[in-house]
């Protein structure tokens, strides 16, 4: 059975598959904000699709030219991909920059010295996988790094790791036989090099082209529902998670708890200083509470200067005391951007929810209790009762 394929035809589908990638993303972003990583990454495919295509234009010659231009182009190429990986994970770093300068410095000096040197089909295999899997090895790290990152990720991750085994594997079986996997050598090899880089090619674009789409709902999601100031969750996605969270409770009879406050004379401050010392004290009044939340509580700016904390589990005295210690945190500061001493007013509630509990009769009572630590000379803790 004959399984060895056109060249032309497999290197043709080689740069239309490239191509392709990048007309695609370059249409769904036209008219779009710059994005460095899907710039990063059109470079990249645009650097293979012209291997690929000087290796067709040369009918797959193994003369040092094509050999010299080939690989160096896929050194940069698969440089450029991995530095746009890197930058989708916000981990790409000066340091990190100059580290792929170099490694595609060091591999296209490499690689040119045992062309020029010693032109040995073998050595240049074991040198050329081994630069393409070091370019390789930091993107598949940052993907499967950490426990918050989504399966996709992950699937990347694994789909970059599987190439560098694939390139040692490459390397070994260079130093084991005398017939090495080689995109120059015509016959079975030449098929197997070529259909294995063109699934690469199908899987390193739709996994790109996934992650971006899943980093584009993520950037949607925070949009929606934080605040681009101080990046609390906002008035809608509060109340949701908060119903969501009453319900849970009333099931299993916990206690729930609600903080409602705002800056004393906040209005003085925005008259005095200026909306934009307002706005710093509102991103350090922000910064002030989320050290003292924990991992189910939910925080929001609830709108202009009345923010909220919603505490699952948490009864009276221990709700008392994390509304005082988050009062004197902030009576103890003072706005290091804007040099503004301030204070906040908190009223607090706690009730066992059930099934005919509602968010908004606690959110009208627990803005009584407010009112009233600002009837009692404001910077003060006020508990409501909770309603029979």
């Amino acid at each position: 059975m004959n399984v060895q394929l056109d060249l032309t035809t497999m290197l043709i589908a080689l740069v239309i598959g490239h191509l392709f990638t990048v007309m695609f993303i370059a249409a769904y972003l036209r008219g779009q904000k710059n994005d460095t990583t899907v710039q990063l990454f059109i470079t990249a495919k645009c650097a293979q699709a012209a291997a690929w295509f000087v290796l067709m234009l040369r009918g797959g010659m193994t003369d040092p030219l094509t050999v010299s231009s080939v690989n160096s182009l896929l050194f940069i190429g698969y440089a450029f991909e991995a530095v746009s990986i890197v930058h989708c994970r916000q981990a790409l770093s000066r340091l990190t920059k100059f580290l792929y300068i170099a490694l595609v410095a060091v591999n296209i000096a490499g690689f040119h010295m045992i062309l020029l040197f010693f032109n040995s089909e073998r050595l240049r295999i074991i040198f050329a996988s081994a630069g393409i899997a070091a370019l390789i090895v930091l993107p598949a790290y940052r993907l499967l790094r950490g426990r918050t990152g989504s399966n996709l990720a992950k699937i990347m991750g694994y789909f970059y790791t599987l190439v560098i085994v694939t390139l040692l594997g490459r390397i070994a079986l260079a130093l084991l036989f005398n017939n090495p996997l080689s995109l120059f050598s015509h016959g079975a090899n030449q098929t197997v090099m070529l259909l294995a880089q063109y699934l690469i090619m199908i899987s390193g674009n739709t996994g790109f082209v996934l992650l971006m789409k899943e980093r584009t709902d993520r950037e949607l999601y925070i949009l929606a529902h934080y605040d681009d100031l101080t990046g609390a969750m906002n008035r809608r996605a509060f109340i949701s998670r908060a119903k969501m969270c009453l319900t849970a409770h009333a099931r299993v009879k916990e206690p729930v708890s609600l903080l409602l406050f705002d800056i004393d004379q906040f209005k003085h401050i925005n008259d005095s200083f200026g909306h934009d010392a307002g706005d710093r004290v509102l991103v350090d009044l922000s910064s002030q509470v989320k050290r003292h939340m924990g991992t189910d509580d939910l925080f929001a700016r609830y709108g202009g200067d009345e923010f909220a904390i919603l505490l699952p589990g948490t009864d009276e005295m221990a709700s008392t005391q994390r509304s005082e210690r988050i009062r004197q945190a902030v009576e103890e500061s003072v706005a290091m951007s804007a040099n503004i001493p301030y204070t906040i007013s908190i009223g607090v509630l706690t009730v066992i929810p059930d099934r005919d509990t509602t968010f908004e009769a606690l959110y009208s009572t627990c803005d009584q209790a407010l009112y009233q630590a600002k009837a009692l000379g404001r910077n003060a803790v006020s508990r409501a009762l909770p309603a029979e």
